[in-house]
């Protein structure tokens, strides 16, 4: 059993160790890494992966979005314990590939747990924490639209991500630039799509 991570840095560790034996990593043996801490790194780990070279494999980019919205659904409803069901938990990805992500975001991990931390914590919980959820589900929404341009699901992606670490470490403040930069990517994403649907005309 993983212990349960109290910092990005250790989630990582804990997913390096799961892709240890060379085998394929799949979404149930990340769910494992998780711990009791359960929907601040459930939403932040897939949206994490979006941001490095696995988020460029057709597809994934949506299918993560799919798995988030999952866990943000059952937020919004009071689940105490987060279900996945067992076609999401098979899908898999090579151990190698992991390996590639998490050295990818070592250092982004190593800048997030030493400077956000433990503010505003009022903040990361209900119903400020429910409301979050309902944005980032908001925000998966758009992902299977912007997947068809480069670059513009990591935007949403990140707002996640930063929602997730928020619900992890207890900082309040985190959660309000997670909201800012949710907007921004909103917005920028509707003008990216139009601009590139006015340019495919």
């Amino acid at each position: 059993m993983a212990d349960t991570p109290h910092s990005v840095g250790d989630i990582l560790d804990n997913l390096s160790e799961q892709a240890s034996d060379g085998k394929p990593v799949s979404v149930g043996d990340i769910a494992h890494t998780f711990g009791a801490r359960t929907f601040g790194p459930a939403i932040m780990v897939p949206a994490l992966l979006e941001l490095t070279p696995v988020g460029a494999i057709p597809g994934v980019p949506t299918t993560l979005a799919a798995i988030i919205a999952l866990v943000a659904a059952q937020k919004m409803l009071g689940m105490s314990h987060l279900w996945i069901p067992g076609f999401l938990k098979r899908r898999e990805v090579s151990a190698e590939k992991m390996d590639k992500a998490v050295g990818k975001l070592r250092p982004l991990a190593k800048f997030m747990d030493k400077h956000f931390h433990g503010r505003l914590e009022r903040l990361t919980h209900a119903p400020f924490s429910r409301i979050a959820a309902g944005v980032v589900i908001l925000l998966c929404c758009t992902v299977p639209f912007l997947e068809v341009l480069p670059f513009a699901s990591s935007g949403p992606m990140l707002a996640i991500a930063m929602f997730g670490l928020a619900v992890l470490v207890r900082d309040g403040a985190l959660m309000i630039v997670a909201l800012l930069i949710s907007a921004i990517a909103m917005l920028g994403g509707a003008f990216w799509w139009g601009s590139g649907g006015e340019g495919s005309g």
